[in-house]
């Protein structure tokens, strides 16, 4: 045995997939490789990305374990090889190694382990069809074999498949608890990396579907630990980005987000599936447009598209970002209608509520919150609670109903605040604003938009800014040091050598409020005094 065979056996298992790539290639130049080091191999080609390559080692394995006798572990390579194939969205190809290894086994009646790994493949040749009940049931199949083989690889792999399932089939509580108990497998190391990465995509990606914003956090922290650990891995990292993506997005630092969602891009093993692509594009395309870059949204949601990853319902938000009421109207109508399993609509609705009321539907959007309402409590879920929360007041605004309005609308800046989404918070601000303003209190409404707008402006979120600036009065512009559009209005006031009384007056807000807008400021400048407002105000402008 060459020592580059052992040297490429110890960086395997030290989980150097790189090294252990390149020790197995080059000592199979020299001399055959036994199946146990062409399965190492096709591992280890795989987890840095050499998709093809893995392929075609998992195929000699196959071939050489047939030859040999060993039909099981024939079986196994076959699964494997077809696992890849089925993921990255190759049905046919990896069906025919699926049916190719399920009549080895058939040939010879064997009971064994193996048969319940190509019940999970069958399971997720027919999830990826659109055939969750056939694949539930296969999944369940699959569950119990691993059990009765003491298979933990299988198990984990089979129960999360049918978690998925149920949650799709509406049985909310039953999948998430399958997520959560095959995990504990994943954490304990119990499983190969390939099925620890698959692992943590699938759960993640269902409880990001499922608006768990806590689990996916969690989740997501403990894939990127495990990632991190493994410096020379290159397939799942561009998954393990996407996901940090979509959290950071929600905690609205944007910038990051974007980063990540680049970085993901470039890390994507090639050939990616387009499930990954389409994911990372349409994130891209949403922080584009919460940012109003709306060129780049533009290409971004193509780019996904292209992939074939609905577009909605980013598309239709960026439409009504670009004030094509008409379009956006259409494009959410259409997908709202295509939506039939209940995470697909809750997804859809809250972003229908919002363009039906623009498009003057008011009918429609009360329609929409209530079967929003439904779903949120179905799902149990704080994210769609504060959403449920925001749509209803908004429908209660275009209803005239100020009052009820307003009640859901703080409802659902607590529940925005308390899952750390600012964007969101910011946004119900501006709607409290306007209830304020219905129920005569200026000063209340004058207050939350101003906050709403410093949220704005922090995040980046342009089109918000100008949103904001609208309802306000204030023409749109960016003040210089940070002020929002209000506080450089009373920065240029204070330079006129007006009192708190006569600009509260000028202004028709309270004393109180021009203090606290002084205030502010005054920390934001780091200023000293009103002498040393009123030269900066002269310095930039202002007045």
């Amino acid at each position: 045995m060459s020592e580059g065979i052992d040297r490429g056996r110890d960086a395997f298992d030290r989980q150097a997939w790189g090294r252990a790539y390149e020790h197995l290639s080059a000592a199979s130049r020299d001399e055959p490789l036994e199946v146990a080091d062409l399965e190492r191999l096709a591992s280890a080609a795989y987890l840095v990305g050499r998709s093809a390559e893995s392929s075609d080692l998992w195929a000699r394995a196959h071939q050489e374990c047939a030859r040999i006798g060993e039909v099981a572990r024939a079986a196994r390579c076959a699964f494997w090889l077809g696992f890849a194939l089925l993921n990255s969205g190759e049905l046919a190809r990896g069906g025919g190694w699926v049916d190719r290894a399920q009549r080895l086994l058939d040939a010879r009646k064997l009971d064994c382990v193996e048969q319940g790994y190509l019940r999970y493949a069958a399971a997720l040749r027919a999830v990826f069809s659109g055939d969750v009940a056939t694949a539930g049931t296969g999944f369940g199949e699959a569950v119990g074999i691993g059990e009765r083989f003491r298979d933990p690889e299988l198990t984990t792999l089979a129960r999360i498949g049918e978690g998925r399932c149920l949650i799709y089939l509406g049985e909310i509580r039953r999948g998430v608890a399958l997520l959560d108990e095959a995990m504990v497998a994943v954490g304990a190391s119990e499983v190969s990396a390939i099925a620890t990465g698959d692992a943590y995509c699938t759960v993640i990606e269902g409880c990001h579907e499922l608006f768990d914003i806590r689990r996916t956090h969690e989740w997501t922290a403990a894939f990127s630990h495990w990632c991190e650990g493994q410096p020379e891995l290159v397939l799942y990292r561009g998954e393990c980005l996407v996901h940090r993506a979509e959290v950071l997005q929600l905690r609205g630092a944007w910038s990051d987000a974007l980063e990540e969602v680049e970085r993901a891009l470039a890390r994507i093993a090639d050939p990616a599936g387009p499930r990954i692509l389409g994911a990372a594009t349409y994130v891209r395309g949403e922080l584009h447009r919460l940012r109003g870059e709306f060129v780049d949204a533009e290409r971004a949601y193509r780019a996904a598209s292209d992939v074939g990853r609905e577009p909605q319902p980013g598309v239709a938000l960026l439409r009504l970002a670009q004030d094509r009421v008409d379009v956006a109207d259409a494009a959410i109508r259409r997908s709202l209608h295509e939506a039939e399993d209940p995470i697909t609509r809750a997804r859809m609705l809250g972003p229908y509520v919002e363009i039906v009321l623009a498009a003057g539907d008011v009918d429609a959007a009360r329609v929409a919150s209530d079967e929003l309402a439904v779903l949120a409590a179905e799902l149990n879920q704080p994210f769609l609670d504060a959403l449920t929360a925001h749509m209803t007041g908004m429908v209660l605004l275009a209803l005239e109903d100020p009052t009820g309005a307003l009640v859901a609308l703080r409802r659902a800046w607590t529940g925005w605040r308390d899952i750390q989404a600012p964007h969101e918070a910011a946004r119900a601000r501006v709607l409290i604003a306007l209830a304020c303003r219905a129920l005569g209190d200026a000063d209340g409404s004058e207050m939350e938009l101003d906050a709403a707008r410093s949220a704005f402006a922090e995040l980046g979120a342009a089109p918000d800014v100008a949103w904001a600036d609208s309802l306000s009065g204030v023409a749109p512009g960016k003040p210089p040091g940070g002020l929002t559009a209000r506080e450089a209005e009373v920065l240029a006031l204070v330079a006129q050598g007006k009192t708190n009384r006569q600009i509260a007056d000028q202004l028709v807000i309270s004393e109180k409020t021009v203090a606290s807008h002084l205030s502010h400021m005054f920390t934001k400048l780091d200023l000293p005094s009103r002498t040393a407002a009123t030269a900066y105000a002269y310095e930039n402008g202002l007045i």
